[in-house]
């Protein structure tokens, strides 16, 4: 992978952020920001959709371990339905990067916008692929989402969510469809609507 930048750069703390979860039809929108050590490198980071199950399990607890600072948050579906996806996402941007337990001095963000910080952030396009902090975030929202996604699939059976991890799949929407929406399914969302209607 191409590393544009580093954990620190002319002396700068810097933070990546990524999201995962914003295409499901069910469950939060979980986000992560990370601050490496540039003492401490770790290797095989990369963009979670990259790596394999038990790669990113692997991963998370090193990152953990090993990173600055790190924080995983989320926006609930109730977020999501009330502020539609994209400002839910930027919320949970905002809630992890205010959970570092050090504030970065800059903040690269996964994607082409950012969410109002208090200090300097840029966005970067497939940066979960090009920086270090951003890829680490990726893994630490990834790993911690599916996770989540296991235990809701025992709550609410026959939706198949430990597979589709709440994503539309035409499993997923033929048992919306025979079943019903959840207290977990996101009403905005066209699929979700559609049944309640």
């Amino acid at each position: 992978m191409i590393m544009d930048w580093t954990a620190s750069f002319d002396g700068e703390l810097i933070a990546g952020v990524d999201e995962v979860g914003r295409g499901p039809l069910c469950g939060a929108v979980v986000t992560a920001a990370v601050i490496l050590d540039p003492c401490r490198p770790i290797d095989g980071l990369n963009d979670s959709k990259k790596l394999t199950a038990a790669r990113r399990e692997a991963l998370f607890p090193l990152i953990q371990q090993q990173a600055v600072a790190w924080c995983i948050a989320r926006a609930e579906v109730e977020e999501i339905d009330a502020l539609n996806i994209l400002q839910a996402t930027m919320l949970a941007m905002q809630r992890a990067v205010a959970g570092l337990a050090i504030q970065p001095d800059l903040v690269l963000v996964d994607g082409n916008r950012c969410p109002v910080l208090p200090m300097r952030s840029e966005p970067v396009i497939k940066g979960d692929g090009r920086v270090p902090a951003i890829a680490a975030a990726s893994i630490l929202a990834k790993v911690a989402r599916d996770r989540e996604m296991l235990s809701l699939d025992l709550q609410y059976p026959g939706y198949g969510i430990a597979q589709h991890k709440g994503y539309p799949t035409p499993v997923h929407l033929q048992a919306l469809g025979e079943l019903g929406a959840t207290p977990i399914h996101r009403r905005s969302f066209a699929p979700v609507r559609a049944v309640l209607l």
